[in-house]
């Protein structure tokens, strides 16, 4: 799907009563003819389609290069507006879109039939959201419709974080992109499933699990993130994600275990590339270090990581080496992420002992 004029609007997150402007109106427009187009949100970059329709959610799959079997999540604009698409909202769902949206929290509920069967992949579930971005909430009010919006690239590569990311993989596949700056999050939303008595994550994000308890108590963390053969019940649970233009392995260990793994990988004739946060910055002898920020400021690496992963122009280098983290907080979204980057590859330092 080629499409010959991808529009560009620029949009001041700023503004106030953004609905009216005009590049926000036409943006709409475009949700309301069933094309598709990239708008920020505060995680990623979202490739938007009105969730109604089987002809706009197939556009986002054709962009994407998406597999089908993987469902969307679905953007609204206020909380009213969940009542119309899922058979009931469970307390601890109330509860928790109360403490959290708008924001990077994502909720599975049972829906009733009103969207797209496409955009849930067939699945009993619907995963929502209210995105806590004043752009994204203006297009999707303006458009007057559920917007289905998985992030804005081409599957497998890593999530956008500006208008220049989405440009370079998707401009000519889609209607237009909106520019509205930077993301600020820099992962995706949290998906937790609220269709049990117990509250699951699904997909770890912008929001973390000690967050999510201090709301509605003890939450459950589904297997499946582990798991690569199971139907996905959420996006981003399923196939390789993220990926950079080479292969990433990824290193447990102390800072002189990941250098001895770039060595040895530049002895053996490889030209690598080091992801290291501020404490290792210019003490490997790679072929090009990108930083990600200070290992103590989770927030800064969470925002950082996709920008650098897409920092590697194709065969500038031959493998890549990243550090790991902690899996509590924002680590358990960071490392998530990196695992699924890396395909499962990963040296651990206590097994080469």
């Amino acid at each position: 799907m080629i499409n010959d004029k991808t529009i560009a609007w620029t949009v001041d997150r700023n503004v106030d009563n953004l609905t009216f402007s005009t590049e926000i109106l036409e943006a709409a427009e475009h949700i309301k003819q069933n094309r598709v187009i990239a708008f920020p949100t505060e995680t990623v970059y979202g490739l938007g389609g009105n969730a109604e329709s089987d002809e706009a959610i197939n556009l986002i799959f054709q962009a994407k290069g998406r597999p089908s079997d993987n469902p969307l999540i679905v953007h609204i604009a206020s909380e009213d507006q969940v009542e119309r698409y899922v058979e009931e909202i469970p307390n601890k769902a109330k509860a928790l879109m109360d403490a959290f949206w708008p924001g990077p929290l994502t909720i599975v509920f049972r829906h009733n039939g009103t969207l797209s069967t496409k955009v849930t992949a067939g699945l009993e579930t619907v995963a929502i959201r209210m995105p806590d971005h004043p752009v994204a909430l203006a297009i999707i009010e303006a458009a007057g419709r559920p917007v289905a919006a998985p992030s804005a690239n081409r599957s497998g590569r890593p999530s956008p974080t500006t208008a220049a990311h989405v440009h370079e993989d998707l401009s000519g596949r889609i209607a237009g992109i909106v520019d509205g700056g930077k993301t600020g999050v820099g992962v995706e939303s949290t998906v937790v499933d609220c269709t049990s008595q117990d509250v699951m994550i699904l997909r770890p994000g912008g929001l973390t699990r000690e967050a999510i308890e201090q709301a509605v108590g003890k939450v459950l963390v589904d297997p499946a993130l582990t798991e690569i053969d199971q139907a996905p019940r959420s996006p981003g649970m399923k196939y390789t994600h993220y990926a950079p233009t080479a292969p990433l392995i990824l290193v447990e260990g102390d800072r002189d275990f990941f250098c001895e793994q770039i060595d040895d990988a530049k002895a053996s004739g490889k030209k690598v590339g080091a992801l290291v946060t501020d404490d290792c910055h210019g003490l490997t002898t790679a072929h090009k270090e990108v930083r990600i920020g200070p290992r103590a400021d989770l927030s800064t690496v969470a925002q950082q990581l996709y920008p650098a992963l897409r920092s590697f122009a194709k065969n500038e280098v031959d493998v890549i080496f990243a550090q790991v983290f902690p899996e509590s907080d924002l680590g358990s979204a960071i490392m998530n992420r990196l695992r699924k980057a890396a395909g499962g590859m990963i040296i651990h330092q206590h097994e080469n002992k």
